[in-house]
């Protein structure tokens, strides 16, 4: 929590400041009020004393009543104000640092968790800080101070007060040693519940076509009860402490009012006014005392939670991505669009087997170079190196003669028309998911959207659409169908106007006619751009420069659609299984 709260910034710290002077001075009027309590009870005591010194005194009383009250009322600005700011801070922090990451850490921390440790945790963390600020702070000052302020008023009164403290202390010790593991639980099973409720609505079609709602529904029963069970354990715990702290202040004034009946019984006619001014006073005191144990229970209340979602999100913000900005800003000069690997191996962070052996092929400009092979091969795998979502184990990846290690991602990336095996499309319009992201170019016209919709083979349901290119899509496109997605990714990439386009699969979703269509458009519209296509179809790639053969990790051969029928058994049984005889010859 500490270590947090040290991104507090300079303003921040002069807030926490400032609301510590209204503090002290809040406790300071709240502490004289038994003062004058004391002096209006001797006043009313006396015989003789004139009523204006009662009114005198009450209204010194109200004065630092209405005082107490104001600076309650600054510190809860303050507090809220700086728990408001922070997290906003903390936010956009983790979103930053979520964005920086490579698919190493998205898989280390998994989508549902950075999620709650985005909104949950920090919720947990701005409550503390609001109630702490009021609340932490005040009650040690209070409890110092009433101290101060009753020694040597009673042993008998001061015996019963430690008590009743040193009771408080061993009952929230014990709570706090059998309630503070479930906390940390508790953010672990809001993580599952989140995972469970997410997959649930992602795969909805499929929970729906597979009838598949009973066990579903099981699942999340599951999860809901475990967290509920949870919550109840620490729910319970802390509603123990609360009726506890009453039934002690309650037994505290008892207490303090039997001992002081005790002592004026046995105590001379003029003494007796003395102990009962000190007994109110004491009273007042020890009430006081009571109260700040009362403020720090409910802040133990939100402190075991608050501290396991700060090191949460400190264990985000700490992390190191994998993956570094280099600094080149350019390729080397007269190059361009080219792609060469060189020995690449990979594997996946943790795993011992290579998922990519000794790869080496390079691409020149203008050609269109295909991957093929058998689910699991590599393929997919192979072009994610080049925008480095994954870095390579051995060997070097190079685009336009320079290692892409070497390079600014930025500007690796604007050398790139990236379009995903699954179509991704954001809530917008047409426009703003085609014209979407920062290609270090100016801002596409409409007129480079249309062009760029056109040549994926997009402008037939877009121009049908009610507002054409203003038309709404939603998230993810679930208001669309899956080809239309995967051509508006399409049109996205094309868009850019890239040195170099990856399709992962892109072509999957098209009916024949359509792919072959956008792959004559795409050649003949984007002349001298390099184009690498991952494919499980053959007529996909049948027309490529340069097809490469992967069979489990490994390069099995690499040539043309004719020369691979030759000589690559794995091409041509492929082939085999998609197309006829007179197919093969082209």
């Amino acid at each position: 929590m500490i270590q947090l709260l040290k991104r507090l910034k300079a303003k921040e710290w002069i807030q926490v400041f400032v609301s510590l002077i209204f503090i002290i001075t809040q406790v300071w009027l709240d502490l004289k009020l038994p003062d004058y309590m004391s002096e209006i009870t001797k006043l009313t005591q006396t015989p003789g004393s004139e009523m204006s010194d009662i009114w005198l005194a009450g209204g010194k009383m109200m004065l630092c009543a209405l005082g107490s009250l104001v600076s309650a009322v600054v510190v809860g600005f303050f507090a809220a104000r700086i728990a408001a700011s922070f997290s906003q801070r903390l936010r956009s922090l983790l979103f930053s640092k979520v964005d920086s990451f490579s698919m190493e850490e998205m898989n280390r921390f998994s989508t549902d968790s950075l999620i709650t440790r985005s909104t949950n945790d920090i919720t947990q963390v701005q409550m503390l800080i609001t109630m702490g600020l009021q609340m932490l702070i005040k009650a040690p000052i209070m409890v110092v101070w009433a101290m101060t302020k009753i020694a040597g008023k009673g042993f008998e009164w001061s015996v019963a007060t430690g008590v009743t403290v040193g009771i408080m202390v061993i009952v929230i010790g014990l709570i706090m040693i059998f309630v503070m593991p479930k906390f940390r639980k508790m953010q672990e099973l809001t993580d599952n519940l989140n995972r469970v409720t997410r997959e649930n609505l992602t795969g909805l079609r499929v929970v729906r076509a597979y009838n598949a709602e009973p066990y579903q529904e099981e699942k999340f029963e599951n999860a809901n009860e475990e967290l509920t069970a949870t919550q109840l354990y620490t729910n319970r715990g802390m509603a123990i402490m609360m009726p506890m702290m009453t039934a002690l202040m309650s037994g505290l004034s008892l207490a303090i009012y039997w001992i002081g009946a005790y002592l004026i019984d046995e105590a001379d006619v003029m003494e007796r006014l003395t102990l009962f001014s000190d007994m109110v006073v004491f009273s007042s005191y020890a009430i006081q005392i009571i109260m700040s144990f009362m403020m720090l229970v409910m802040i133990f209340v939100l402190l075991p939670r608050a501290a396991v979602s700060a090191r949460r999100i400190n264990e985000v913000l700490e992390t190191e991505p994998t993956i570094m900005d280099g600094t080149s800003k350019e390729g080397k000069k007269g190059i361009e669009g080219q792609v060469e690997f060189r020995n690449v191996s990979f594997k996946y962070p943790g795993a011992s087997d290579y998922v990519l052996e000794d790869i080496s092929f390079s691409a020149k400009k203008g050609e269109t170079v295909a991957f093929i092979g058998s689910t699991g091969s590599g393929k997919s795998t192979l072009i994610n190196l080049i925008p480095r979502f994954y870095d390579v184990t051995e060997g070097d990846v190079l685009v336009d003669g320079i290692s892409v290690k070497e390079y600014k991602q930025e500007v690796l990336h604007n050398k790139i028309g990236y379009v995903p095996q699954k179509a991704v499309l954001f809530r917008g319009t047409v426009n703003s998911n085609v014209s979407y992201g920062d290609n270090g170019k100016n801002k596409p016209l409409q007129e480079d959207i249309k062009y760029a919709v056109k040549i994926a083979q997009g402008s037939d349901f877009v121009e049908k659409m009610v507002m054409q290119y203003e038309s709404e899509i939603s998230q993810g496109g679930t208001n669309i169908s899956g080809g239309q997605k995967q051509r508006l990714a399409i049109a996205r990439a094309v868009c850019r106007k890239p040195e170099l386009y990856i399709f992962d699969d892109s072509f999957s979703a098209l009916d024949y006619k359509t792919d072959r269509v956008l792959r004559s458009m795409l050649k003949k519209e984007t002349a001298g751009v390099t184009s690498l296509i991952v494919a499980q179809r053959i007529g996909t790639i049948i027309d490529a420069d340069q097809i490469i053969v992967l069979d489990e990790g490994r390069v099995v051969g690499k040539g043309t659609h004719k020369e691979l029928l030759k000589t690559c058994g794995v091409y041509k049984e492929i082939a085999m299984s998609q197309l006829s005889e007179e197919e093969l010859i082209v």
